[in-house]
């Protein structure tokens, strides 16, 4: 049977780290790229005695998650031990939640934009939401180095607030997985309680997936990726894994459950160990942590509740008449959301700068390797200016692309300052426009004939004359309003 004859069902499991100043049981430091063991304690150590308290922040940046998700929130929450045996967690148990999480329930809107671009053209589900399982608290663990003979371990990382996030088997394919791990991103930055990068380690995902051939079959053996850094990653890996899958199970060979680590450079996964159930944690709970009410948290929570990405594109789709494409794109970074409300605010064309911003401006700020937030040469208000110079016909589109909007980058300087400086500003002057028009239309009888007959077209050849001897900054706008006038 083909892999596309088998139903697949995905669920993703994804750690955030939260962007809280110290750990969630102890007061030592969050940070990364601090030297190896630097940002320790006893409690993050796991040391004999040593007593845990709760980070009040990653609590409430948790229920905020949950929040923005639509989550619901157990009146009670409470630890608990799940315990475990490896070296990057010392104390041998994780503390953790498990009956009675922060947050219930909820979903992920997959973002149109948020898939890969060979399938935005073409979304199976589009506006689809993928449906929640819970919303967790605990710690991170150390960071295991493997070397060729040897194994260090860096506890500084060991203790940070993680937020599982636990999707519902309820993704389909690598594409809405790649999308969905995109748009939470996305509103994790948003409501500021994640930066959210997983080139950092700062986000992770686990993927759990199975196969089966009909709808009325029990779900297939749950078999889970680990390893796995960036959403690309995780679309790979669930093509292999399908693959793999169902050529085995044509072949008779039943899939069991296990953990399998992903490696990318190989394109393939292989066995880590046989996957273990909730039983084999022997989770309990933490008895040296008390159980929290929630109802106090959430009320103050919802006056934080920040304006989602899918809104603040709607919001751009009324307020400035941008495209809803455009406006995806535009609402998808809250700093670029920033600098194009800041420069369409009052602008003539706020299309125009939409378009200068997608286009022009992130190609410069790409090619200089430089985030919008840390650019100073064009600020939002010196954008606007530019696009209305364009809109009042002071300058051409093209004089603003290879002149002005390359000046400006390089000095810092406004756009009405270098066209001064350049005496680029176009003439619009009708007087002076008609005698370069006379002189043109003169010099050049075929043309006129051509135009005359209806040939409306062959003005614009008529246009490039009066351009040049006009050194370009004649208004070709008006030249060719004044080119028909005369040609009727």
């Amino acid at each position: 049977m083909p892999a596309s004859d088998y139903i697949v069902t995905i669920g993703l499991e994804v750690h955030a780290q939260l962007t809280t100043q110290s750990k969630m049981y102890c007061g030592c430091k969050v940070g990364y790229g601090a030297p190896p063991n630097s940002q320790t304690c006893p409690v993050c150590l796991g040391m004999p005695g040593a007593m845990p308290t709760l980070n009040e922040a990653a609590i409430e940046k948790t229920v905020l998650t949950g929040l923005m998700l639509g989550c619901e929130n157990p009146e009670i929450s409470k630890w608990d031990r799940k315990n475990y045996f490896y070296p990057d967690m010392p104390k041998n148990y994780q503390l953790t939640q498990f009956d009675l999480p922060l947050c219930e329930h909820g979903s992920v809107p997959l973002y149109d934009h948020c898939y890969p671009k060979d399938v935005q053209k073409d979304i199976p589900r589009p506006g689809y939401a993928v449906k929640l399982t819970r919303i967790h608290l605990e710690e991170d663990v150390g960071k295991s180095t493997h070397h060729e003979k040897n194994t260090t371990i860096d506890f500084n990382r060991a203790g940070t607030p993680l937020m599982e996030i636990v999707s519902d088997p309820d993704i389909r394919t690598g594409e809405e997985a790649f999308a969905y791990l995109n748009s939470l991103r996305q509103i994790l930055i948003a409501g500021g309680v994640s930066d959210a990068d997983m080139e950092k380690g700062q986000m992770r995902c686990d993927v759990n997936i199975s196969l089966r051939k009909t709808e009325e079959e029990p779900l297939g053996a749950k078999i889970e990726l680990k390893n796995l850094n960036s959403p690309a990653a995780v679309r790979r890996a669930i093509h292999y894994e399908i693959d793999r899958q169902s050529t085995e199970l044509d072949a008779g060979t039943p899939q069991v459950q296990c953990t399998r680590r992903w490696d990318d450079d190989l394109g393939e996964s292989t066995v880590m160990r046989s996957k273990e159930d909730a039983h084999d944690y022997r989770y309990f709970p933490e008895p040296d942590l008390l159980p929290i009410r929630t109802a106090p948290i959430v009320e103050a929570m919802k006056k934080l509740v920040p304006e989602l990405p899918h809104e603040k594109s709607q919001r751009f789709v009324t307020d400035f008449g941008v495209t809803e494409y455009d406006a995806s794109v535009l609402s998808s970074d809250k700093h670029l959301a920033t600098y194009f409300e800041q420069a369409a605010t009052g602008a003539k064309n706020t299309k125009l700068v939409a378009n200068w911003v997608l286009n022009d401006l992130l190609s410069a700020l790409k090619e200089s390797f430089t985030e919008i937030q840390d650019s100073t040469q064009v600020p939002a208000e010196n954008l606007r200016a530019l696009v209305d110079l364009i809109e009042s016909g002071k300058i051409s589109g093209k004089q603003a692309k290879n002149d002005v909007f390359p000046a400006m980058l390089e000095t810092g300087k406004t756009a009405g300052d270098i066209v001064k400086e350049k005496g680029l500003e176009q003439v619009s002057d009708t007087g002076a426009l008609e005698a370069f028009c006379d002189q043109v239309i003169q010099e050049n009888e075929a043309i006129a004939a051509d135009v005359r007959s209806g040939n409306e077209k062959a003005a614009n050849a008529l246009v490039g004359r009066v351009m040049k001897l006009s050194k370009g900054q004649a208004n070709p706008k008006v030249v060719i309003g004044i080119l028909l006038e005369k040609l009727k």
